[in-house]
């Protein structure tokens, strides 16, 4: 499958890897990489396994290929600048904890945009919020394969043009551009086992954490957060966005976001042990 839609902007030796969520896209991530590649850093945006195509190309992948791809990623650019930090929406930001976690000599610091751990935003139905541990057993029995849980408005966008754009997009069965209309069923059973490991995980980040989450998120609550501003073992900075729904990378406080991006990433960079040498 074609890589297109990752996107690599070249700057200075601190440089950031950036996530983007389940059944999501790179360009979600894109605006936020530009603006900390105007801030000097060197900024790629990977594209997870199974992403950006059909639904069966999402279904014949598990959550460790999606990991897998962070991680050859991370590797990839930490060759290339002397810290690497890395930041994820959604599901991505499950996945860059994980990566911290996991290799903690490669982490300077984090960013945890709008975490889900569960699905439990208020556009969410019922059958969402509390029936979701259902289906990793659908899956090892084989059922739902075929079915999925298709987007409702407002899509985690608040600003309604932008929501009007990136959901005609989304349901023109361009998935490259703004990602599937749906989440097949065993595609969220992956992910509910990711969720489960990095729990147990989340003691093992002892890298600076942003936390940045919509008090209003209409797909993961604010628990979400609040469950790794406990968990993790770093130190921790939290910003609540009061203007913007799940999509926080796009939606209407993007540049906010991207300005405390940028400020926590830089003076992490500061006060972080001296460079090491590039591989």
């Amino acid at each position: 499958m074609s890589d297109a839609t990752e996107f690599q902007f070249e700057g200075g030796r601190d440089g950031v890897l950036l996530i983007h969520g389940l059944t999501g896209t790179p360009t979600e991530m894109r605006m936020l990489g530009k603006g900390l590649n105007r801030a000097g850093f060197t900024v790629v945006g990977v594209r997870l396994a199974g992403h950006c195509g059909s639904e069966d190309d999402l279904l014949a992948t598990r959550w460790q290929d999606w990991y897998a791809s962070v991680e050859a990623a991370a590797e990839q650019l930490r060759g290339k600048v002397d810290r690497l930090f890395v930041a994820g929406l959604s599901m991505g930001a499950v996945l860059a904890l994980r990566l911290a976690a996991v290799r903690p000599e490669w982490v300077d610091g984090v960013g945890v945009f709008g975490a889900t751990f569960q699905y439990d935003g208020w556009s969410i139905p019922w059958t969402g919020r509390h029936l979701s541990f259902l289906l990793p057993i659908f899956k090892r029995l084989g059922i739902g394969r075929t079915r999925s849980f298709i987007e409702q408005p407002p899509y985690g966008i608040r600003d309604e043009r932008l929501r009007a754009q990136i959901s005609a997009a989304m349901f023109s069965g361009d998935s490259g551009a703004a990602g599937l209309p749906g989440n097949p069923w065993h595609a969220l059973a992956e992910m509910v086992w990711l969720s489960r490991d990095v729990r147990r995980r989340l003691p093992d980040v002892v890298a600076p954490c942003f936390i940045a989450h919509a008090s209003d998120d209409d797909v993961a609550s604010t628990a979400n957060a609040d469950l790794v501003a406990r968990g993790v073992r770093g130190p921790v900075e939290m910003l609540l966005l009061e203007d913007s729904y799940h999509m926080i990378t796009i939606d209407r406080e993007r540049r906010t976001l991207i300005e405390r991006s940028a400020d926590f990433f830089a003076r992490v960079a500061r006060e972080a042990r001296p460079a090491r040498m590039a591989a």
